[in-house]
């Protein structure tokens, strides 16, 4: 259990740094390539990473209270992708908003009223 907490939080420090590295670039030189073609690959390796060691924290969160093994992955895994798929088209659609009207279209304090 603590093997997959911890897998997961290393890749989820690495994803976020890729990911704060890869806006900036782009911030600076706002070139022609758009956000949603970041380097798919830098991006992918820790997400999945960060994925892997979550799929292993919840299969080993429920071997504790008895439940087979298959079992525990195989209620693991789906969730797992689920979520990660979730999450990879939010960061997706978020990213294209960023481009679109810059740090002020994320600036939710900016919908006052």
């Amino acid at each position: 259990m603590s093997a997959g907490l911890l897998a997961g939080m290393a890749s989820g420090v690495a994803f976020e740094a890729t990911l704060k590295q890869s806006v900036q670039q782009w911030s600076k030189n706002r070139s022609t390539r758009t956000l949603a073609n970041l380097p798919r690959l830098q991006l992918v390796i820790p997400f999945l990473g960060m994925a892997g060691g979550i799929c292993v924290f919840l299969a080993s969160g429920m071997e504790i209270f008895g439940f087979p093994k298959l079992l525990c992955y195989a209620l693991a895994l789906p969730l797992t992708v689920l979520t990660g798929w979730l999450v990879w088209t939010q960061l997706g659609k978020l990213l294209i908003e960023l481009e679109r009207g810059g740090s002020q279209a994320l600036d939710l304090d900016s919908f006052e009223q």
